[in-house]
């Protein structure tokens, strides 16, 4: 563990996802293969499936109406019923088979194994404070197995915009009656987590053992941690 700066008296941990309790790239590789599979089971003839096609058919939509990030789960769903319309696919089975590459893409998408380690770090921090997850994906908790560890999950669409927009931690803060200061939050991302987590007023710590080389904090959170158990030398505090 690296302190940079004092802690406050900490009141609850708010955990990132994706990049924080388990290395995200193979997970979404995963999902999209299943998600360009089942497009392939309805529409074997659709010479436009392929990843690159999808990605630049999101990120369209997204420069057409930017609030659509907020919640990636319907930023996807809406992509592919644009791009198979586009195909020449009808309205309604458009709709009807991007549901069903939507589901293939879920289903992977949460099928997320955690190190076997995790689950009993969670269960000592969860002893001594909440904990909260917040998260700008769509993971699931229940299928990770730690669902009932958590006080609180907030997911960017439905509760709020996206980090690092304020929103997710003000949220949190206010529905186990703290400050955002009391909070401290852990995450990957210099800036959906660590500069959003600060401008919210919470207190911060990197987790940097999944990030790439290339990947630098332009402000410094309150500490960084390479270990989920170093988490387990927080001091104490009463709940």
């Amino acid at each position: 563990m690296r302190i940079y700066k004092n802690l406050a008296p900490i009141r609850a941990l708010s955990f990132d996802l994706d990049d924080t309790l388990y290395a995200n790239p193979e997970v979404i590789a995963r999902a999209e293969l299943a998600m360009q599979q089942a497009i392939a089971r309805q529409l074997p003839d659709f010479v436009d499936n392929t990843p690159q096609y999808w990605h630049q058919l999101r990120w369209q939509l997204a420069e057409q109406n930017p609030e659509i990030r907020h919640d990636v789960s319907q930023w996807r769903l809406t992509a592919l019923e644009q791009g198979l319309t586009a195909a020449g696919i009808s309205n309604c089975a458009a709709m009807d088979i991007a549901q069903y590459a939507m589901d293939a893409f879920l289903d992977a998408r949460t099928n997320v194994q955690l190190a076997p380690e995790v689950r009993p770090i969670l269960q000592q921090l969860a002893a001594r404070f909440p904990l909260i997850a917040i998260t700008n994906g769509n993971a699931n908790l229940a299928k990770m197995g730690i669902a009932d560890l958590f006080a609180l999950s907030l997911r960017a669409g439905p509760d709020g915009r996206m980090k690092p927009f304020p929103d997710m931690f003000e949220k949190a803060a206010s529905r186990l009656d703290l400050t955002t200061n009391q909070v401290l939050h852990i995450g990957d991302h210099p800036e959906s987590d660590i500069v959003g987590a600060l401008n919210a007023g919470c207190q911060t710590a990197w987790m940097d053992k999944f990030c790439r080389p290339t990947v630098r904090l332009r402000v410094l959170p309150h500490l960084a941690i390479s270990e989920l158990d170093q988490l387990l030398q927080l001091p104490a505090q009463s709940r």
